[in-house]
């Protein structure tokens, strides 16, 4: 094995393969992008070329930045909601009865097509026949409102099954970094007195924090590209009040035929998630020597 691991010819004939797939699927398309945001193009067509006009235009589309805030505020909920994730996978991983069926459970949203949760989410939310208001009116609530219909509240009515739906994935992940804890630990700081709020905060999460530091990684970045439950239970309405960054993408590229603007705005989008991953890194960034 060592010699064939030394043999460099061999080496890179493993690694071709990977390093082709990862190099047409992953980096010649960020470079197409970034190109066609140069250009003046509907999709069909010959492209112009304009420079950075797209991108000029981009810093001053006021429609942009309100979309780049809704972004913003789903990446908030979808990381305060780790909290919660965090904390019923501490019970679960608390040999408790029936926590194996409580996982199963949890995982239910990962299996559903985000289509078919955005259809079931539109019949919960529906305002006359859907089950949430029908609560509410037995509740006495005469005039409950019209979720995915009020600018006010329809990202936020929305923010709801996203939560939802990565509950189970979020969940999971914690549950194996906890039971790779030593029980022993545990154990040991029982017999010293710990609480199990102390043992909590002491000792599992400090020693899960670089699974909790990649969680948040990918709550943050997922939000700010997220796209498909928002295209179809709203497509970004009622007037632009649930657009985000990736919606608003895809209407100026597919919807008003502006390739460029839209690769343009695809292009800014991957800096801004390079720059938040970066920015995550370094303010979580401490001593690992625990682990």
């Amino acid at each position: 094995m060592n010699r064939v691991m030394s043999n460099k010819k061999i080496v890179a004939l493993y690694i071709a393969p990977a390093l082709f797939l990862i190099l047409a699927l992953i980096y010649v398309p960020i470079v197409q992008t970034g190109y066609f945001g140069l250009m003046k193009w509907n999709g069909i067509g010959e492209m112009e070329f304009i420079g950075l006009k797209n991108y000029a235009h981009l810093i001053q589309d006021s429609l942009f930045w309100k979309s780049a805030y809704h972004s913003l505020i789903l990446a908030v909920f979808s990381t305060l909601s780790l909290i919660g994730y965090l904390f019923i996978s501490m019970i679960l991983a608390g040999k408790i009865k029936g926590a194996d069926l409580l996982r199963k459970i949890y995982l239910i949203p990962m299996l559903l097509a985000s289509v078919a949760i955005a259809q079931l989410w539109l019949k919960i939310y529906h305002p006359t026949n859907g089950i949430l208001n029908s609560v509410l009116v037995s509740l006495g609530v005469e005039n409950p409102p019209a979720w995915l219909a009020e600018p006010g509240i329809a990202l936020y009515a929305i923010i709801v099954p996203i939560i939802w739906q990565y509950a189970g994935f979020y969940i999971l992940i914690y549950y194996a970094a906890l039971k790779n804890i030593p029980d022993s630990l545990e154990e040991a700081a029982k017999i010293d007195g710990a609480t199990p709020l102390q043992i909590a905060l002491k000792i599992k999460i400090p020693l899960i924090m670089n699974v909790i530091k990649v969680t948040i990684v990918l709550a943050v970045v997922g939000s700010l590209k997220y796209f498909d439950l928002i295209y179809v239970m709203t497509d970004g309405g009622p007037n632009n009040s649930s657009e985000v960054m990736a919606s608003y993408m895809y209407h100026k590229a597919f919807k008003g035929f502006d390739f460029g603007y839209g690769s343009a705005i695809g292009f800014f989008l991957l800096i801004i998630c390079l720059v938040v991953t970066y920015i995550i890194r370094k303010l979580t960034t401490q001593n690992d020597d625990i682990y």
